[in-house]
């Protein structure tokens, strides 16, 4: 066993939170050290094709986006969380251009969509690659400082030492690493892919979300909320099999896709709330009126075929390079879809800091729950990242230094 030098904070993982909690604290004089169990590259954050969310329009407002975050959670969400969310989305958005992240504009501003869940337009995009291009950007940024990234050291075990906490990595040789650290920032995500394996399911998540950090951090006593509140992605692609479980962009209903079953009726709002859409999908496959792919698998129609070809071709061109190479174009057929388990809506408790029920531990990102309540708004997984990875990388900076 070898005993790394001590640190200031430790980072548990390379998402967008991870990143911007690493960058933060990076900058606020910390010394900081950043661990992952697979490559610094690997997470779901860069699977984010979707956007993030902001209220720039002229009829928007943060407390607009509020009350749709509040409405969206159904009324669980916790509101102090949700009014800094959103309150400082404009600010994140900011943040992410001077490091280096360009979003998609049109007449000498955003290009906004309205998402499911909103009633105004507020997504912002990098084509539909946004996570990846705001990951990539963070990740360059904290290359580029003075903080150690330890890729492949996956944290097994935590424990709190006088005046700080001892970690503990296993490497792929059975060898383990003991870092000592004043603080701590969990960002290491969910469980939904072990969850979907479990289950027999699909999922859009990376292999890496296996849940066992938020393990390490309950048996230390960490409290957490609604972490039975997983949620369906309701545009799994459900044919041809290389796109099974792969997540249709919900920017196709922005742009006018909506969801049919066989008789070719539409049978929801395809701009409601994500699991409004996915028990409405669910729910009409049991009744007997979806379909099915050429392997026996339910699906209904996700029509496609209605979005202008000008919108797609700048917001959702991935999308459609996938689906062209499966010799499929969306834009002259419908396609397939049925939800997918996509993401954990609950996680520890946090303050508005970012701080766990345990003193000197936060955490951030899917790992932490409140934000969202026991239901999420699309676009609004990357701005927690940004917004709440932020904060926590300030807070355990100053913590480490008091």
């Amino acid at each position: 066993m070898t005993v790394s030098r001590p640190f200031d904070v430790l980072v548990v993982g390379s998402g967008a939170s991870g990143l911007a909690a690493a960058v933060s604290a990076e900058r606020a004089g910390a010394r900081v050290c950043l661990i992952t169990k697979g490559a610094l590259q690997s997470c779901n954050s860069a699977k984010a094709q979707g956007g993030i969310q902001a209220a720039f329009s002229s009829d928007d407002s943060p407390e607009q986006h509020a009350e749709d975050v509040w409405r969206s959670s159904h009324e669980t969400a916790d509101r102090r969380l949700v009014e800094i969310l959103t309150c400082e989305a404009p600010g994140a958005i900011q943040w992410l251009e001077e490091s280096g992240v360009e979003f998609t504009r049109e007449n000498g501003g955003y290009r906004l969509a309205r998402c499911g869940g909103a009633t105004r337009k507020r997504l912002l995009q990098v084509g539909d690659r946004t996570g990846h291009v705001i990951t990539q950007a963070l990740r360059e940024s904290f290359e580029a400082s003075q903080g150690t990234a330890l890729p492949h050291h996956p944290l097994v075990d935590l424990r709190p030492v006088p005046n700080g906490w001892t970690a503990t990595c296993r490497l792929k040789s059975g060898d383990q690493v003991e870092i000592s650290t004043v603080t701590v920032i969990l960002a290491a995500g969910g469980r939904c892919y072990r969850e979907a394996e479990e289950r027999g399911e699909l999922s859009t998540n990376h292999p890496g979300a296996t849940g066992e950090v938020t393990k390490i951090a309950l048996s230390l006593g960490a409290e957490a909320r609604d972490l039975d509140a997983l949620q369906y992605h309701p545009n799994g692609g459900a044919w041809p099999p290389n796109m099974q479980g792969y997540s249709i962009p919900e920017t196709t209903r922005a742009y006018g896709a909506v969801l049919l079953n066989s008789e070719g009726e539409e049978f929801t709002d395809s701009l409601g709330p994500r699991d409004a859409v996915s028990d409405a999908i669910f729910a009409e496959v049991e009744a007997g009126r979806g379909t099915q792919t050429e392997d026996g698998r339910p699906a209904v129609y996700l029509d496609t075929t209605r979005i202008p070809r000008e919108d797609a071709e700048i917001s959702l061109p991935y999308m459609l390079r996938r689906y062209r190479a499966s010799g499929i174009d969306p834009l002259a057929e419908p396609i397939l879809t049925y939800p997918v388990l996509h993401y954990q809506n609950g996680g520890l408790r946090i303050d508005e800091h970012g701080e766990t029920t345990l003193e000197g531990l936060y955490a951030c990102g899917e790992i932490a729950g409140g934000t969202h309540g026991r239901n999420r708004m699309m676009g609004n997984s990357l701005l927690e990242c940004c917004v709440f990875g932020r904060r926590a990388g300030r807070a355990a900076a100053e913590r480490a230094r008091a």
